[in-house]
């Protein structure tokens, strides 16, 4: 048996993104985007509103970034999220964030986000969708295997629940995948 919900912004796993941006005077941001992800190959996309200050600061500098919330910096990146730039100018220092500036694009870094995605802005959709084409990936030696790559369980990046609004990270490896579905095949 199952239950009707009807029509709800239900997805899992949605990641807690955070998106850092520069405004004209390169004072750093962050935001707090709940909706992103991959768009297209090489592309990123992120769901903003047009009275966002990450919105503008977008617009004018041709550049973002964006970084993985993680069960160790949630406090912060769930700050980011409930309060505004246009409301709280040192928002960022606030959160107790640092920035180091991208060697690509026009963004900060955010020091204490191990993982970070640079990305030139390519467009804005008329209906609020920012994409950028990735121009890079860096992350924290601390989050990497013996083998250099990045490990998603030394990230521990942090998921979004729509449904209860909270904010879990990852249990278990519990599949391969490209590899698992080849036993079906035969």
């Amino acid at each position: 048996m199952r239950k009707n919900f009807g029509a709800k912004t239900w997805l899992y796993p949605m990641p807690v993104l955070i998106v850092g941006t520069y405004d004209e005077q390169g004072k750093p941001n962050a935001m707090n985007a709940a909706w992103g992800g991959i768009y297209d190959t090489n592309q990123v996309m992120v769901c903003l509103a047009d009275d966002h200050k990450t919105t503008d600061n977008i617009k004018k500098t041709g550049a973002f970034t964006v970084s993985f919330a993680t069960a160790k910096t949630v406090a912060p990146c769930d700050y980011v999220g409930i309060v505004s730039a246009n409301d709280e100018p040192d928002k960022f220092a606030k959160a107790g964030f640092h920035a180091t500036k991208s060697e690509h694009v026009n963004a900060p870094i955010i020091d204490e986000l191990p993982m970070t995605v640079e990305c030139k802005l390519l467009k804005f959709n008329e209906d609020g969708i920012c994409v950028g084409e990735i121009v890079n990936v860096s992350a924290d030696e601390s989050i990497l295997d013996e083998n250099g790559k990045i490990d998603a369980k030394l990230l521990d990046p942090i998921m979004y629940d729509s449904v209860t609004h909270a904010y879990w990270n990852f249990g278990e490896k519990v599949g391969q995948a490209f590899s698992d579905g080849k036993k079906i095949k035969g």
